[in-house]
């Protein structure tokens, strides 16, 4: 219920008396009857009024629960999710499927092997350059990789990222678990606390404003699980031997470490990809081989 005040513009009024001459009518109002030469007392009008039942416009996704908005990007997230563990599945049978058919050996001792591993890595890091450089343009790729839309952003994390992809590959392989800790850890440590901080990070850490501690965490228990898991892969193949009482406890460690580095307020000088895939180089080393 609403109480509506307004105010007439004009009161009505009896016509005036016929115009006398010409000079009296044209100074005239020319609605006699409507606007008075004098003026009038103000009325107001007060009105109660109700407002129509209109029903309010719910974006509601059709269980009730989540916002349109909300369940198209979690859609979005659930099929991206699906589409990489259907990729990944499909590229291990197939793998399977040849030694199976001993098309492949399963323990490869070819030298090349590190070197064609490494030729992947190496064209995007070709791509990333041709394009932090602007000798071509390819708006998809600056959307998808940078940013704040800044072609030279492909020239830091990016670009880093695909060096040390390119120097586990050449120096670790997949005899050492260096190289497999350490992609490990950049990859699925430091890229889920980014996720975790951004949603959920709105407790910082004292000494870095920029960190969370819900990214620290992420990374230290997403890093670690990663790892593990890794290596649990490689060792099942017959790559490396692990004594997995001490190998739990190394990798820890290792993630600690890492995750200290990447939540340094130092990554306006050294970026993540590079200082993180770095520490946990060497804490993996020193771990592993002292």
């Amino acid at each position: 219920m609403s109480l509506l005040t307004f105010t007439p513009l004009s009161i009505v009024r009896l016509p005036h008396p016929l115009r006398s001459s010409a000079g009296d009518f044209l100074h005239s109002s020319p609605f006699p009857g409507l606007l008075p030469p004098e003026p009038s007392p103000i009325l107001r009008f007060q009105l109660l009024y109700r407002a129509p039942n209109v029903p309010r416009r719910i974006s509601f996704a059709v269980s009730g629960c989540l916002p349109v908005s909300a369940s198209s990007h979690l859609t979005q997230d659930a099929v991206a999710t699906a589409a990489v563990l259907v990729g990944a599945y499909g590229l291990v049978f197939t793998f399977d499927s040849l030694t199976g058919r001993n098309l492949i050996q399963q323990n490869s001792t070819s030298t090349s092997a590190r070197y064609f591993a490494s030729l992947v890595p190496m064209v995007n890091c070709l791509r990333l350059l041709v394009h932090g450089f602007s000798l071509v343009n390819d708006d998809g790729l600056i959307k998808s990789v940078t940013r704040h839309g800044n072609p030279e952003e492909l020239l830091r994390g990016p670009l880093y990222y695909v060096i040390v992809l390119i120097l586990c590959a050449l120096v670790f392989w997949r005899e050492s678990p260096v190289g497999v800790i350490s992609l490990s850890m950049m990859c699925g440590g430091d890229g889920v606390a980014d996720i975790m901080g951004r949603k959920f990070g709105s407790v910082k850490i004292p000494y870095n404003p920029g960190k969370s501690w819900a990214g620290s965490i992420s990374m230290f228990v997403f890093g670690f699980l990663v790892s593990v898991g890794m290596l649990y892969y490689f060792s099942a193949l017959g790559y490396i031997q692990l004594d997995w009482s001490s190998t739990i406890q190394r990798v820890a460690l290792v993630a600690m470490v890492a995750t200290v580095v990447e939540s340094l307020p130092i990554s306006e000088a050294v970026d993540d990809n590079l200082s993180v895939p770095l520490a946990t180089m060497i804490a993996a080393y020193l771990s592993f081989n002292l």
